[in-house]
């Protein structure tokens, strides 16, 4: 007896994930798939850090956006002619309404591309 190794019970374990089993039940468990620098939960950090557009009309007090100034404008249409959206530009709403309809203006007068070059 004295020569005798006492082992602990084996603990109980979590459960399993199965192979059916969803991605909000994984998610009601608190397990989210991913690994580190995914999400603002722990491990890994952020690797980049991005500002907070701001209006350049704003900042700048640009007060007029004016039709014939070609230069302005075309940094807020895209290669293919578009015209940039606000979520990307940082443009605050009214501005973009103004720049939009300046851009039109300038399309119509052949200042602007409708379409790029193929």
């Amino acid at each position: 007896m004295a020569d005798e190794v006492q082992t602990a019970p084996p603990a109980p374990q979590a459960p399993q994930a199965q192979e059916g089993e969803g991605r909000r039940e994984r998610e009601r468990e608190g397990r989210r798939p991913g690994g580190p620098g995914g999400g603002r939960g722990e491990g890994g950090g952020r690797k980049f850090f991005r500002r907070k557009k701001v209006c350049k009309f704003c900042v700048e007090k640009i007060d007029s956006i004016n039709y014939k100034d070609v230069r302005l404008l075309s940094q807020f249409v895209a290669e293919r002619g578009k015209i940039v959206p606000r979520r990307l530009t940082g443009v605050c709403t009214p501005h973009q309404r103004r720049l939009t309809a300046a851009i039109k203006q300038a399309r119509n007068i052949a200042l602007l591309p409708f379409a790029a070059r193929f």
